[in-house]
């Protein structure tokens, strides 16, 4: 008799040698000069889709399993060397230090003589020992930016001062980036219970998650974690939750119009619809009155300077609204872009499905990004999980258009408008089914 379970075996052990390939490739990515980061990069997201593939044909039980263990050896590797392609998580360090030291992180830059008294060797090197950022007087320092005040939102301060206190004295990076982890390997776990091995897998074995939510320890990954939480378990906890990711980093507020799809023409229709839409907000307002009480400065920090910096109110600046401007003037590009953002929302509002606020919600996101073309890879962890919790994975050529923008800035509109087709053809690929937006997983 032939042994029915053999086919499965090989293709368990097909997604297996795969993933175990991509996790090889992935810790070698933090080890290498950043010349040839890219390639191999490249390289950990096509073994990423051909472990997707293979995984098709694996078995319910042994999915869930590789998918586990799969995901938290992806985790892990962006443990195994310091940030390599953001400065960011030093900022986080600094503020948190701050914070420890009874002062709001909105009222000082870096940079301020006031504050030279919490400076260490670490975070303030001498200058001569790499590629630092000049504070005057001969000091440098490796956070960006060390003129200007801090802009991450009050739970995102919240969290850096949480992990400077719990952390040792001299651990640098490592708190930061065990926090990443332990947030993206309980976020794989919830996707594994909420949406089984397949859709989860989406993100557990995402080449963005090790580098951005790990290596880089970007706080995104606190943000992700909580509108996973929000939209897969749902219940009363859902605006709050939500809230809380907005006061963590405002780009989630970018999901909040999905939780008003198919809202009643009726007044309680529409206060079910709106509740945790208010809550949110709510939420939000009050995360920012202790820092607003306690600053001098404004909370909003950089804020209005970063999106000028960035080139949001001016396109071509930075490349941003890249495929825009390949059909439009640059003039037209921003108004043309809030004009489309505004089509899509309506059409998510009015087409979307109550009970599954994930796929409005990715729509919506995923057209932000491509319209936006940014330029920092990370703030695609939130379509990463969106695509996760939906399981469009057309979707995911965005996030890796993002890495190309960054990593290799010449090569961004391009990269972005393969991401763009890419959507079409999946879009293109459902049509003859007729699949609306409210239609069933």
């Amino acid at each position: 008799m032939t042994d029915r379970t053999t086919p499965h075996r090989g293709r368990t052990r097909a997604a297996a040698a795969l993933l175990g390939a991509q996790v090889a490739v992935l810790a070698a990515i933090f080890h290498l000069a950043p010349g040839a980061l890219m390639w191999w990069y490249g390289a950990a997201w096509a073994l990423f889709a051909a472990a997707l593939w293979a995984l098709r044909g694996v078995p319910g039980p042994a999915a869930g399993r590789l998918v586990l263990a799969g995901g938290l050896a992806v985790v892990a590797t962006g443990l195994l060397g310091p940030p390599a392609t953001s400065t960011d998580s030093y900022r986080y360090a600094w503020d948190g230090r701050v914070q420890s030291a009874g002062i709001s992180p909105y009222d000082h830059a870096p940079s301020d003589p006031e504050l030279a008294f919490l400076r260490d060797p670490w975070l303030f090197p001498g200058c001569a020992e790499g590629h630092f950022y000049p504070i005057g007087e001969g000091a440098c320092t490796r956070i960006n930016r060390p003129s200007v005040h801090t802009i991450y939102p009050p739970l995102a301060e919240a969290y850096f001062w949480l992990v400077d206190r719990i952390s040792p004295p001299g651990a640098r990076h490592v708190p930061l980036q065990t926090g990443g982890a332990l947030l993206a390997a309980g976020t794989v776990i919830v996707l594994l219970r909420r949406r089984g091995p397949g859709q989860a897998a989406l993100f557990a074995w995402c080449p963005a998650v090790p580098m951005e939510a790990v290596n880089n320890a970007h706080a995104d990954m606190l943000a992700v974690a909580a509108v996973v939480l929000a939209l897969a378990c749902g219940g009363r906890a859902r605006g709050v939750l939500l809230g809380a990711a907005v006061a963590v980093k405002l780009l989630p507020a970018v999901v909040l119009p999905a939780l008003l799809a198919g809202a009643r023409a009726s007044w309680r229709g529409l206060w079910t619809s709106a509740r945790p839409v208010l809550v949110a907000g709510a939420v939000v307002g009050a995360a920012y009155l202790p820092y607003v009480l306690v600053s001098r400065a404004s909370v909003l920090g950089y804020l209005s300077g970063y999106v000028s910096e960035e080139g949001y109110d001016e396109a071509g600046a930075r490349g941003r609204y890249a495929l825009l401007r390949l059909v439009v003037p640059d003039s037209w590009a921003l108004p043309v872009a809030l004009a489309v953002l505004a089509g899509v929302l309506v059409y998510v509002v009015a087409r979307g499905d109550p009970d599954r606020p994930e796929r409005g919600a990715l729509v919506l996101a995923g057209a932000a990004f491509l319209l936006l073309t940014p330029g920092y890879s990370w703030y695609a962890l939130l379509l990463v999980a969106l695509v996760a919790l939906d399981g469009r994975w057309e979707w995911l050529g965005v996030p890796l258009a993002g890495a190309f923008a960054y990593l290799a800035p010449a090569a961004g509109t391009a990269a972005y408008a393969v991401a763009a087709a890419a959507v079409v053809a999946g879009l293109w690929a459902r049509r003859p089914s007729r699949e609306p937006l409210t239609a069933g997983r």
